[in-house]
């Protein structure tokens, strides 16, 4: 690779994201507008797991949602193998945090909604790590680890949504308005990542309005802790490349050198 492939925090959407053509329009736009990676890691806020797992290829999609129509529950995305990449990022652990390679689970669908709008013909591999811990110190020491791949082809993500209080939504219609709660954190955050400030973004449960009503549970909101450790400079602002609110819910997604 003769350019450092960037990493990436994206808001990944339930399965009707497939459906919304603005938001899956963005989606594939940022997708274009990007070097072709060799492969691809992602750390989805549906698999929360210690040690560091990583998925299988090959192995059927994770379909970890309900109620939804069921041709989603029949959808595919079968990728090229990546266990070449998986015993890399074995190998950048320490040795005192063993890698489990599980041996039959597929992408999820923090995973594979926004991949396949992404890169539709599923034609790079694909491997999935697990989120060990919601310490943004050790993400962001984590992605550390994990940024020299970007010099080997390789585009990490970061798959979360930057809010996410599902039990406090009273619409769940695309075009809904969004909760102040959703608004005031979306910019809090927004501020945040335009200035650098890991330090803020780090200290959201005391210092970031909105909560807890933002994230009640925060699995789609550390993801971005993997994405700035694995920056080149983790404090140089990325660039916000969505913005705007599905379902309330804020879709505001980075990308960083």
């Amino acid at each position: 690779m003769d350019e450092r492939m960037p990493a990436l925090y994206l808001g990944h959407g339930a399965p009707p994201l497939l459906d919304d053509p603005v938001w899956s329009g963005q989606l594939a736009a940022w997708a274009a507008d990007l070097p072709r990676p060799q492969a691809i890691l992602i750390v989805s806020a549906h698999w929360e797991s210690a040690p560091v797992m990583l998925s299988a290829s090959h192995a059927p999609l994770v379909y970890d949602f309900g109620g939804f129509a069921p041709r989603y529950y029949r959808m595919t995305y079968q990728t090229p193998d990546a266990s070449a990449l998986a015993r890399r990022v074995a190998a950048m652990m320490p040795a005192a945090e063993p890698v489990h390679q599980h041996p039959g689970r597929g992408l999820d669908h923090g995973a594979w909604v926004p991949l396949k709008i992404m890169y539709p013909d599923a034609d790079i591999p694909v491997l999935q790590m697990s989120l060990p811990t919601q310490d943004p110190t050790r993400l962001l020491a984590l992605g550390e680890r994990l940024r020299p791949l970007r010099d080997e082809g390789v585009l990490i993500i970061g798959s979360g949504f930057l809010t996410h209080g599902l039990p406090f939504l009273r619409e769940f219609r695309i075009d809904a308005e969004a909760p102040g709660w959703s608004v005031d954190f979306d910019a809090w955050a927004g501020d945040a990542l335009a200035r650098g400030d890991v330090d803020a973004l780090a200290s959201y449960a005391d210092r970031a309005p909105g909560m807890p009503y933002a994230h009640p549970t925060v699995e789609h909101y550390t993801p971005l802790f993997v994405t700035l450790g694995a920056a080149t400079d983790s404090e140089e602002p990325g660039e916000q490349v969505i913005d705007g609110f599905w379902m309330g819910l804020s879709k505001r997604s980075l990308q960083v050198a």
